[in-house]
């Protein structure tokens, strides 16, 4: 896909088509990098960013029942040989 250097104040630009915004799941912030006059465009936001902090603290008040436990039947290892 080719697309323009545009103006954009005293910088230049490039616009993103939507259809590769969402492919790359782009959102607000990106990352750029250029390696051997190539340009590289990655996301700033890192997949399960947060989690460890969100785990931490529902373990901190006790929120570790599972959501849909009622919809998995138990196998027979967890029947007969699983403790805590």
């Amino acid at each position: 896909m080719k697309t323009t250097v545009i103006r954009i104040g005293n910088s230049r630009g490039i616009r993103i088509p939507k259809a590769l915004l969402e492919q790359c799941r782009f959102q607000h912030e990106v990352e750029l990098e250029a390696v051997n006059d190539h340009l590289i465009v990655r996301s700033a936001t890192k997949p399960r960013s947060g989690w460890e902090d969100a785990f931490r603290k529902m373990h901190e008040q006790g929120d570790t029942a599972l959501l849909d436990k009622e919809s998995l039947p138990q196998t027979h290892w967890e029947r007969t040989e699983w403790e805590w």
